[in-house]
């Protein structure tokens, strides 16, 4: 990849004295790793250790969902080339499942819609060389009450899906008891430690008891807001409700902010661009949540941006944040491995205009020099930019770089 270039221009006898410096300086200004200390007693299993990418079936399929959907998903994801990029997740959202439990009190998928079972939907999706998720809630019905929840039945449930090679659940927190979300939640994370198969486990119960305060104890992601919709505002919202936790993501343990909903029709290219720039800054989990089986070519070169999705993948799993915005024009940064930064410069009005991004905005001197790489137009914009960054930004547009610093 030609980012890798850039070792050409660093001095590597300057850059290890220089990288102490320029780390103590964004953690100061709040770009810094979110190592929050909270203790990992339960599911620290190896898995996730950057943001889960996929595939879930509700955004556009609601419980419209069978099993030909979901196998033509998967075939979807590989001839696309979008599993070689890292979706590897085909997660079955809620109307899986029978209405009720079989007589021994087993969870079942629905036979009108999956009439071969989900241990051979598993099968199919694992010899594509991805991964099948599930979706379960920590009630007595799900959110459509056409299925059971896991409420009381969790290592039931759990060992059920172990069973079948599930390899994700998405559990919901609808139709509950009124006891606290986290205990409820706290009872799966225990059940499916006891089965021991790498799950990754996504917590939803919507923002409501600030589960990032606590949720990387029990799991893998954590929603931080009520659901995404296919609107401008609604992306906007949602950014500005997760960015606040972003002390508290990391490595196995990350924010989410919902499905994506780039290519679901709803939005323009560049809201399109804007939403998948921000939710790969933020190392929000990557959920496809279009019928992939139709997607455009546009729609492909969004979700396929090879070094966006690196930036949502980056090794350090450092959340970046917003630092400043006023009347709709907004600087977004993080820092990434290898001493880099990312920066979004995002215009959310109405109108063209200039962004501009300061050095200081990111604990670099001004006379710092840096090199500068637009990750939508794939060319270097710079080898020698000092100081600040600005672009002409279209409204709801915005502007994707990478800065490599170099030692002055």
């Amino acid at each position: 990849m030609k980012m890798r270039l850039r070792a050409n221009f660093i001095l590597a006898t300057a850059v290890n004295l220089w990288m102490v410096h320029t780390v103590a300086s964004l953690s100061n200004i709040g770009i810094s790793h979110g190592r929050h200390a909270n203790s990992r007693f339960l599911l620290d299993n190896g898995v996730s250790r950057t943001p889960p990418m996929g595939w879930n079936s509700w955004n556009h399929f609601w419980c419209g969902i069978n099993e030909s959907v979901v196998m033509s998903t998967a075939d979807a994801l590989v001839s696309t080339g979008l599993a070689s990029l890292g979706y590897k997740y085909v997660n079955l959202d809620d109307c899986w499942a029978e209405s009720e439990r079989d007589e021994n009190g087993k969870l079942r998928g629905k036979a009108s819609t999956f009439p071969s079972g989900i241990k051979a939907l598993a099968d199919y999706v694992h010899a594509r060389g991805l991964k099948l998720g599930i979706y379960a809630d920590a009630g007595n019905r799900t959110c459509s009450n056409q299925m059971p929840g896991s409420l009381h039945h969790e290592y039931e449930d759990a060992k059920t899906f172990a069973q079948w090679g599930v390899d994700y659940i998405k559990y919901d927190n609808c139709y509950h008891d009124g006891t606290r979300n986290r205990e409820r939640y706290t009872a799966m994370g225990h059940a499916l430690q006891k089965i021991k198969r790498p799950i990754h486990f996504s917590l939803c119960e919507w923002g409501q008891e600030d589960p990032a305060k606590w949720a990387g104890a029990y799991g893998h992601s954590w929603r931080t807001t009520g659901d995404i919709n296919d609107t401008f505002a609604s992306v906007t919202w949602i950014a500005d409700l997760n960015n606040r936790w972003g002390r508290y993501a990391g490595p196995g343990r990350w924010n989410d902010p919902d499905m994506l909903e780039v290519g679901s029709g709803g939005m323009t290219m560049d809201e399109y661009r804007s939403h998948f720039s921000i939710w790969s800054l933020m190392k929000a989990p990557l959920l496809i949540g279009c019928d992939l089986r139709s997607v455009s070519n546009r729609t492909l070169r969004i979700l396929g941006n090879k070094e966006v999705i690196e930036v949502n993948q980056d090794s350090l799993g450092v959340q970046g944040r917003k630092l400043r915005s006023k009347d709709g024009l907004g600087v977004w940064a993080g820092q990434l491995s290898d001493n880099r930064v990312v920066v979004v410069l995002w215009n959310r009005s109405e109108l063209r205009a200039l962004i501009t991004a300061v050095w200081r905005d990111f604990g670099l001197s001004p006379n710092t020099p840096a090199i500068v790489r637009d990750f939508w137009k794939h060319k270097y914009v710079s080898m020698n930019e000092r100081d600040r960054l600005t672009a002409s930004v279209a409204p709801h547009a915005c502007k994707m770089y990478v800065l490599t610093p170099l030692q002055s």
